[in-house]
């Protein structure tokens, strides 16, 4: 009989960039690869995408603040991070990356990023000024000194209108990438 692996939970974070919507493509890819995922969004991230999109396609209720909490004594934030296989940031605003760097918890994403002992993977999106940044890029190594992973940003047209980096990695891409950051190395 060939290796069977249980199904892989995601913490899927979401910050507040255009580049929220392509969290609902994220979600589905990862939902129908049958992982279980749960999505965190920041407040910014809910004036891009709706949290009832990403429950939907998710099948599981949305995180939108700390007190968010589910008729059970135990925090729900703690319970997401203790559960989780992987965290992912997608699409990760300069401000959560800097969050991060920083160690704040000043809502959901940065407590239960501060609070999981899962691998992390970050895939930036925003303006290529924002990105290149010498703050930013320290924050990014922080966070590469702390053993998370990066992908992307990738080079094309932004949202602001300038071309060059700072689009969100292609979804595909941040799938496959996922998948072989939960699949057992052989």
């Amino acid at each position: 009989m060939g290796t069977e692996t249980r199904p892989k939970n995601i913490l899927l974070g979401v910050s507040g960039s255009i580049a929220a919507y392509k969290a609902a493509d994220l979600v589905s890819r990862l939902t129908k690869s049958g992982h279980e995922v749960h999505v965190v969004m920041t407040r910014d991230a809910q004036e891009f995408i709706t949290p009832l999109t990403l429950q939907v396609l998710s099948r599981q209720p949305v995180t939108t603040s700390l007190y968010d909490e589910k008729a059970d004594w135990h925090p729900g934030h703690i319970e997401l991070a203790d559960n989780a296989d992987l965290m992912v940031v997608a699409p990760a605003t300069a401000n959560v990356i800097a969050k991060f760097a920083n160690g704040l918890a000043d809502d959901a994403l940065g407590a239960i990023h501060l609070a999981t002992l899962a691998p992390v993977l970050i895939a930036p999106a925003m303006n290529g000024k924002m990105w290149k940044h010498p703050a930013t890029q320290a924050n990014v190594e922080t966070l590469k000194k702390r053993g998370v992973s990066f992908i992307g940003p990738e080079e094309g047209l932004l949202a602001c209108g300038y071309e060059g980096i700072g689009r969100l990695w292609p979804v595909e891409g941040i799938a496959e990438k996922v998948q072989s950051m939960l699949d057992p190395v052989a």
